[in-house]
């Protein structure tokens, strides 16, 4: 019997189901029950994951998670643990001309409609389920037209194939010879069909509208940012121009000239200060009979306080000190100097890295032997520790 007479005969009840059920010496066959376990598949040349995946009808994730694998790159012979699952209705039908594709790190809606030679508008019209252009799980699965594009459209319980036909205006034999189809008992529930030549236009355009909104937004807060670090600027400025002011009314006594004209001397050399907002709780030098000598400056901030390279240096040290630093970065900046960066929450440079003169190296925590957030740091000339506002503009 040809599509033509089966479907005919279709269109002809306005029903799907068997043409002739029940009928005298029918046999009727019923499939063993689903399994619980794993098939063992050897890698052959060509395949692919996502391919084996769709071919036993389970999750790719679940054959990387039994297998043991890291990645979803394959290599010839490699034994693969693929599992069954009980639940028979989780299998569902793809039309012949669509393939499923796993969305991997760094891919976009561009590049992969780029890669399969098709428009957004087609790739949006095989997965009318998208909910960003911009946002790509993952892990997650996107359905890729082959052959003839169209809208892919899943399968509704009480649906058939010639509701969907007269729903989007495609004759019924199209639709079947585009899914493979020679019975309409071949699809049900849960089963993609793809309606060639149709567009999920009205889906594509709210994207766009979805997507113009996001960039409006990520504008704003990046303008947000900007203003926000001009008038910390700002402030930390008029902050150094009053101390400035007050150590110039300073006696001559208290030996702040002459910390001046360091200061002028070392910070042609390129120091900066290593925070833009913060207030100096500490400083250098002696601090009680009883305490230890403090080897550095503490600058209390905010926990997540961005914390820059004082100079530019290359890495020395990044990670956890035994001596009460906590997390903590040391920068050498050649000639015998280097600064010391302590109690971070987080470390955001390597060890051997080159940085920049104000560049992130980490941001402010209170790890190691701190009794708040705050930055201890230190300037070192020939492994001794000196007073780091000698070194400061």
């Amino acid at each position: 019997m040809s599509i033509g007479e089966v479907l005919g005969g279709v269109l002809a009840t306005g029903v799907l189901g068997l043409l002739q059920p029940n009928l005298p010496g029918t046999k009727i066959t019923v499939d063993a029950p689903a399994r619980k376990g794993w098939v063992l598949y050897t890698v052959q040349p060509g395949d692919t994951l996502a391919a084996i995946a769709h071919r036993y009808r389970v999750d790719l994730r679940a054959i990387m998670y039994s297998s043991g694998l890291q990645s979803d790159h394959l290599r010839p012979g490699q034994l693969l643990r693929i599992p069954l699952v009980d639940d028979a209705s989780s299998q569902v039908r793809l039309p012949p001309g669509v393939r499923p594709y796993v969305v991997r790190s760094g891919d976009t809606t561009e590049s992969i409609a780029r890669r399969f030679g098709l428009t957004l508008l087609g790739l949006v019209s095989a997965n009318p389920d998208l909910k960003s252009l911009d946002r790509l799980e993952v892990g997650s699965t996107l359905y890729i037209p082959t052959g003839e594009p169209g809208l892919l459209v899943r399968l509704r319980p009480g649906e058939t194939i010639h509701d969907l036909a007269q729903r989007y205006r495609v004759p019924l034999l199209v639709v079947a010879r585009a899914n493979g189809l020679t019975s309409p008992t071949e699809v049900g529930p849960g089963d993609l069909v793809l309606l060639p030549g149709v567009q999920a236009r009205a889906t594509y355009e709210r994207l766009l509208q979805i997507q113009e909104a996001e960039r409006k937004a990520r504008e704003e807060e990046r303008r947000r940012l900007a203003e926000e670090r001009r008038r910390q600027e700002e402030a930390r400025r008029r902050q150094m121009a009053e101390r400035q002011a007050r150590l110039q009314t300073r006696s001559p006594a208290q030996g702040q000239p002459q910390l001046r004209r360091a200061n002028a001397v070392v910070a042609a050399a390129g120091y900066r200060w290593p925070m833009t907002s913060f207030t100096v709780t500490t400083y250098f030098g002696r601090r009680g009979a009883f305490q230890r000598f403090h080897t550095g400056i503490d600058l209390a901030a905010p926990v997540g306080t961005p914390i820059y390279a004082a100079r530019a240096g290359q890495v020395g040290v990044a990670g956890w000190s035994r001596f009460g630093y906590g997390l903590h970065v040391v920068l050498d900046h050649g000639g015998g100097q280097e600064t010391l960066y302590g109690h971070m929450s987080r470390i955001a440079v390597r060890p051997g890295q080159w940085v920049e003169r104000g560049q992130i190296i980490g941001y402010v925590g209170s790890t190691g032997w701190s009794t708040g957030p705050h930055l201890h740091f230190e300037v070192r000339v020939g492994g001794v520790p000196r007073n780091p506002l000698a070194f400061l503009p």
